[in-house]
């Protein structure tokens, strides 16, 4: 079974770390395995100003680069460690430990979900202007 990708005109993607521009609307059928991330999905490292991005960031780069994994993953372990300190909720804990259960299986565009709502909690609680204290 193919994945069907459909792109609005000019909307990037990448697949397997190739960055991809669609000209018109366009619809992609992906035959077998790949690395693929969607425009909403990329993160720019000038993006990743916060803890959260920060981890958002190197999660997507061990997905998108995995000839540079053991880098990435140090990273996010460091990032990872920092985020469980500073988040005082059970909630917030919980999905960084279901982030880090993701990540010892390498099911990184999965742990990219479980990040995107680290980036609400973190959201949230800078809105509020508490620190990280979610």
């Amino acid at each position: 079974m193919s994945l069907k990708i459909t792109l609005r005109d000019g909307e990037k993607m990448v697949i397997n770390g190739a960055v991809v521009r669609s000209a018109g609307r366009t619809e992609l059928h992906v035959e077998n395995h790949a690395a693929i991330l969607r425009g909403r999905e990329i993160m720019s490292p000038d993006e990743a100003t916060t803890p959260a991005r920060k981890l958002y960031f190197a999660c997507m780069m061990a997905y998108i680069q995995p000839e540079q994994i053991e880098l990435h993953q140090d990273q996010i372990l460091i990032l990872l460690g920092d985020l469980l300190d500073a988040f005082e909720t059970a909630e917030a804990k919980g999905t960084c430990a279901s982030f880090a259960r993701r990540i010892a299986t390498g099911d990184f565009y999965r742990a990219l979900d479980d990040c995107r709502t680290l980036l609400d909690y973190e959201a949230s609680v800078l809105a509020r202007g508490s620190g990280l204290a979610a």
